[in-house]
């Protein structure tokens, strides 16, 4: 529950104005934050009561940190990257644009989701938008929406989470 009072920290300060550095007090104790918001991006740090820390990166130029196994989807355009890294691990949340079809989109992740053992356990298909969901003995989630586009392009949104 902690690390969620951190990531909805996150946004209202963002949204609020806050400023760069300071003090939450919460439920469970202080929360500090250091916020760089220079350049195209956000990197906030927040460490909580116990020495949790959480680092929460946005942008074009943010780095993705993907697990071993998936990548970008091949040709795709990256319009937004978010990436957050605890104590307890971590996770990752692209949104792409690809000249390819919801279905192609979704068999390329529905393969590499299964070559990391990965069983998806959840799919939904209406109206032409895909998703599928599932997770690994070892933690790792994954969630995969394709969009279509009236323009012949998908809009793809890959969310994969992994605990330490």
């Amino acid at each position: 529950m902690k690390k969620i009072a951190l990531f909805a920290g996150v946004a209202l300060l963002a949204s609020c104005g806050s400023p760069n550095e300071g003090t939450i007090e919460t439920e469970d104790g202080e929360v500090t934050y250091d916020i760089d918001e220079g350049g195209d991006g956000i990197d906030a740090t927040f460490t909580g009561p116990d020495g949790e820390v959480a680092r929460f990166e946005s942008g074009p130029n943010t780095q993705a940190e993907l697990p071993s196994g998936f990548t970008i989807y091949p040709g795709a355009t990256v319009v937004m990257n978010q990436t957050v890294t605890t104590n307890d691990g971590g996770g990752s949340i692209l949104v792409m644009t690809a000249s390819a079809s919801a279905e192609e989109v979704i068999e390329f992740y529905r393969g590499q989701a299964s070559r990391a053992g990965i069983d998806i356990a959840s799919e939904m298909n209406a109206n032409g938008t895909r998703v599928i969901g599932g997770e690994a003995e070892d933690g790792t989630a994954l969630s995969v929406s394709a969009i279509p586009s009236g323009d012949g392009t998908t809009q793809i949104q890959l969310t994969i989470g992994r605990g330490n």
